[in-house]
């Protein structure tokens, strides 16, 4: 094995079996990296300096694909099922070897870098990966080491990324030729036959979401999070779509990072060292940072071009809606350094109801809290999927189901704990539609959105009287600056009222449903935060 770049010490490739690759180009700078991908015709340098690639026939993470091995540390303590699918060892044994001989002779990008931004708890990583542009991703998306930790370098966890091998379902006991694969017994985790870079962030995502609770009592969040001058963290969960990254971007506040955080005595923490942002129908005016991070050193995925086939068109969504773009935090102006913040004061749930159902912002109590953090709702609109002619409601507890390995109930109740503990206001807010449905109803305008939210995090709403929700029991202010009164009540905001009670009644039993396969493991505080099925709006 001939090596190029900068080797640590322990610059051996044998822990997970690739002695044999023809050449490991260890530790490449982003510069080197981009010239690589640039040489073997796999990337376009755009005109605003940041390099594009396109990442094949994935273009997203495959969940069905992703597998957890069941050995005797697991069998008993995750949850088992559609999410967390069980891979017996021996087949990860196989995977691995036929890896393994998959890469003999050939050229690999070796990337040491490490999750976590608190020391006492990061988990140095070393990627092992086929193309160039995968290591520039681990670059700008994990902890970046300094010259000299590079040098004592010693991995607890490998990642090898393979995309041009297919995996045989009959062989590896996985479903097609993709596969992501996590085994936390050789703190290994195997990608193959996939090019999404995601698919390396999230496998390491969900070695965090396993270790910090049963190793650190840490509680592991799906999340962005940013800081006021005064000190006043902020959290924001939401899946995609419900503008987590556009409103963590503020320009007003430090961005502590955009997507993993980990909550432990002392305040919270970014597991990474970058952000990976939506860049499908970006908008300079409405996310001005997120645009002027696009530069040197930002990786563009899956995007179209404009005629002269350097110009990025970020309204071009002919390889896919998904289209992405990852850079090191330092990108965005005035980002926290050291990627850690104390306790949040505040904490947001976002969720873009398609129905028109629930209001701007409201206040939940801890129950509520915690059954909406275990619902993780949002819905997709017409249009953003084939198929799907009408708002489709999703479900993802903790708002990032596919990376938690734990049963959801762990979770949300250190939650709840950290919200006994510390007096957190936690807040659910729609980013979605008002005055009807999609397609009779407007999109929340983002300008109120954030007006909201920078109300709620200046206390200006503590002593505004607030209004129960009849079908859903949170607490809506009736009041805000910057926001108009009428979008309060948002029954009024329906032209048919009698079709609003129907829609929420609809929503509720949504819901209800939903929350049916917790019911057996959830506390009573958890089921006390379900909206009243039968209950008029009027």
């Amino acid at each position: 094995m001939k090596h190029v770049g900068n080797t640590p010490f322990d610059a051996r490739l044998d822990a997970v079996g690739l002695e044999g690759v023809g050449r490991a180009h260890w530790n490449l700078p982003p510069a080197k990296l981009i010239l690589q991908t640039l040489l073997r015709g796999e990337g376009v340098l755009t005109s605003s300096g940041a390099l594009a690639i396109a990442t094949g026939k994935f273009t997203g993470r495959s969940p069905k694909d992703r597998f957890l091995v069941k050995d005797a540390s697991t069998a008993d303590r995750v949850d088992w099922g559609d999410i967390n699918q069980a891979l017996s060892p021996e087949h990860f044994q196989t995977l691995l070897q036929d890896v393994q001989a998959h890469l003999n002779g050939r050229s690999v990008f070796v990337k040491d870098a490490a999750v976590g931004a608190d020391e006492r708890y990061r988990i140095p990583v070393r990627v092992v990966a086929e193309k160039a542009w995968s290591s520039l991703f681990v670059d700008n998306m994990f902890i970046r080491l300094s010259e000299e930790e590079k040098w004592v370098a010693s991995p607890e966890w490998h990642v090898i990324c393979a995309p041009s091998f297919q995996a045989d379902p009959a062989r590896h006991g996985c479903r097609q030729g993709n596969l992501s694969a996590i085994d936390f017994g050789r703190q290994t985790i195997v990608v193959v036959g996939s090019g999404y870079t995601g698919e390396i962030k999230k496998g390491m995502f969900s070695v965090m979401n396993y270790i910090l609770p049963v190793e650190h009592d840490v509680f592991p969040m799906h999340c962005s999070s940013n800081v006021g001058e005064d000190g006043n963290v902020a959290v924001f969960f939401g899946l995609s779509g419900t503008g987590k990254t556009t409103l963590s971007s503020d320009p007003n506040r430090a961005l502590i990072g955009d997507d993993e955080h980990g909550w432990t005595s002392e305040g919270v923490f970014n597991m990474e060292g970058g952000c990976y942002a939506k860049t499908i129908h970006l908008d300079p005016a409405g996310e001005p940072q997120i645009h002027n991070a696009i530069k040197y050193g930002a990786m563009l995925e899956n995007i179209g071009f404009e005629e002269d086939g350097v110009t990025p068109n970020y309204d071009d969504d002919s390889i896919t809606p998904n289209t992405r773009v990852s850079y090191p935090i330092h990108h965005i102006h005035g980002a926290v350094a050291s990627g850690q913040g104390g306790h949040p004061t505040d904490i947001f749930f976002l969720t873009c109801d398609a129905f028109g159902v629930l209001p701007p912002l409201a206040m939940l109590n801890k129950g509520q809290a915690m059954y909406h953090f275990l619902s993780g709702y949002t819905a997709k609109v017409a249009g953003t999927e084939a198929g799907v002619v009408e708002p489709q409601t999703t479900f993802s507890a903790g708002f990032g189901a596919p990376f938690l390995p734990l049963h959801p109930t762990e979770y949300a109740r250190m939650l709840g704990d950290r919200m006994d503990a510390h007096g957190v206001r936690l807040w659910l807010v729609n980013t979605g539609w008002t005055g009807g449905g999609y397609g009779v109803g407007t999109r929340m305008k983002l300008k109120h959105t954030r007006a909201m939210i920078s109300a709620a995090l200046g206390g200006a709403l503590d002593d505004v009287p607030m209004v129960e929700h009849p079908v859903f029991g949170l607490n809506v202010p009736t009041t805000c600056d910057g926001v108009p009164d009428h979008l309060w009540d948002v029954r009024s905001t329906w032209e048919d009222q009698d079709a609003y009670d129907a829609a929420a009644q609809d929503l509720a039993k949504r819901f209800e449903a939903n929350f049916a396969k917790f019911e057996a493991a959830a506390s009573d505080d958890m089921k006390a935060g379900a909206p009243r099925v039968g209950v008029t709006s009027a």
